[in-house]
């Protein structure tokens, strides 16, 4: 920059790349403005997020409306979609380029279907290969002859927190690819039947034994998944229309995945919508700060914060969870040109602008931490607390430290697989291997106002 001879005196504006600008003290300042052709604007960081939208739009369409009243206590002009979006932005390291999503292409991965304040219904894989959850069915083997009723008695006797009126929902999802294009695609399908122990219609005439089948006692799949996904959601709604649902997520198990994730397929996708930017941050003020509590906390290798604004709402309530926020991705998940700002989708510790949210660009997984209940808990490694956003090295050994509301059992989920926790006078305690991808970590203290899940 340099200032301006007496012929130039009082000139403002824009002369080809020339910029004139009058300061306060009179002068004339005049300075070369960027050529916008010379350097693209989307940063690495932004075009994460912008694939992460397109993936997640993608997926939720697959569920055809399905997904409704699956989050609880939603804000007004908040949807179901936006909360999906929200909860799901950190997690999705899943591309696909430009030409996959105009093609209607969709990838099945471990995304959270569902949020509430009720216990997680909790499924694993068995010797056999079988999905099969911890709803107990007492005695009771599900067969053609099986009603509603049956069921329902079963279920309520055989479970805490189970009752007249409840809904048990499943959810599978098929994972193909176009013959001739290779384009992925997936389709999900939906049941879900309430607990009525005086309805003596045929359980399977309403939902489908892939899902509803008698599993050494346990509600189970009646077949193993190949290349495909499933979910169970248990949810209530009370006299005044409410409805309260636990915290789910799918279970994947998809050969297709792995060539969708990773280093090559971000640069893929990334190039199939042009150059990223290559410019680098000189004025990091904040470079070197690590805070919470209405501070920035930026990594060195990220500013997610480039450029204009997008169309997510760093609205986050301060909790943990990341449940404050709202995503407001449309559908077309092209929203967010040009520097998006949005998807630090709430959730930010104590109000703050956490910039580590989505993983560094060193691969460091970050690992995500939701929790429900009224007792308490703590997730640590190496000794220190950790807090949801942190990233934490793969193959780290993760304590999670759990004190229960009273009489209740608390439960610990990692991207839909049980974290065994064991108690010892009153504290429960389990551990895990952080994942080589990020992963979120559902804990549910246990609540003294009962369970309950999605309609």
């Amino acid at each position: 920059m340099g200032k301006a001879t007496r012929l130039l005196k009082d000139l403002s504006g824009k002369v080809g790349q020339l910029v004139f600008v009058q300061t306060k003290v009179g002068k004339t300042a005049v300075y070369v403005a960027n050529d916008p052709s010379e350097e693209p604007k989307r940063t690495a960081p932004q075009m994460m997020l912008r694939l992460a939208w397109a993936i997640l739009a993608a997926l939720y369409v697959q569920f055809h409306k399905t997904l409704r009243r699956s989050h609880e206590g939603l804000k007004p002009g908040i949807s179901d979609y936006n909360e999906f979006i929200s909860d799901n932005t950190k997690m999705c390291r899943v591309y696909m380029t430009k030409t996959e999503r105009q093609n209607g292409g969709s990838i099945l991965f471990p995304c959270q279907i569902s949020r509430g304040s009720l216990e997680s219904i909790d499924y694993k894989v068995n010797g056999s290969g079988i999905l099969v959850t911890d709803l107990s069915l007492g005695g009771l083997t599900i067969d053609a002859d099986t009603t509603i009723a049956d069921f329902s008695v079963a279920v309520i006797a055989s479970n805490d927190g189970y009752e007249e009126g409840d809904q048990v929902s499943f959810f599978y999802g098929v994972q193909k690819s176009d013959s001739v294009t290779g384009t992925p695609r997936a389709k999900i399908s939906g049941f879900k039947m309430k607990l009525d122990s005086d309805d003596d219609t045929l359980l399977w005439d309403v939902v489908s034994p892939l899902g509803f089948t008698t599993v050494g006692g346990y509600l189970g799949m009646n077949q193993t998944i190949v290349d495909g996904a499933a979910a169970w959601v248990h949810s209530r709604e009370d006299e005044n229309g409410d409805v309260k649902v636990g915290t789910q997520f799918l279970y994947v198990d998809n050969t297709v995945l792995a060539s969708y994730m990773g280093d090559a397929a971000f640069k893929a996708s990334a190039a199939s919508y042009g150059p990223l930017s290559t410019k680098k941050d000189w004025l990091r003020p904040d470079a070197d700060t690590n805070r919470v509590g209405g501070s920035v906390n930026q990594n060195e290798n990220e500013n997610q914060n480039q450029g204009g604004s997008g169309t997510g709402s760093n609205t986050g309530g301060g909790s943990n969870s990341g449940n404050g926020g709202s995503s407001s991705g449309n559908s077309g998940s092209d929203t967010g040109n040009g520097g998006n700002t949005g998807g630090n989708t709430g959730g930010n510790t104590g109000g703050s602008t956490n910039q580590n949210e989505n993983e560094n660009q060193n691969g460091t997984p970050v690992l995500t931490i939701s929790k429900t209940g009224s007792g308490s808990a703590t997730v640590s490694a190496g000794g220190n607390a950790l807090n949801s956003g942190a990233e934490v090295a793969a193959d780290t050994e993760v304590t999670v430290t759990v004190t229960p509301a009273t009489g209740q059992t608390p439960t610990a989920t990692l991207g839909g697989n049980a974290v065994t926790l064991t108690e010892d006078s009153g504290t429960y305690t389990g551990t895990f291997q952080m994942p080589a991808t990020s992963a979120t970590l559902v804990i549910n203290t246990g609540s003294t106002e009962g369970y309950g899940d999605t309609n």
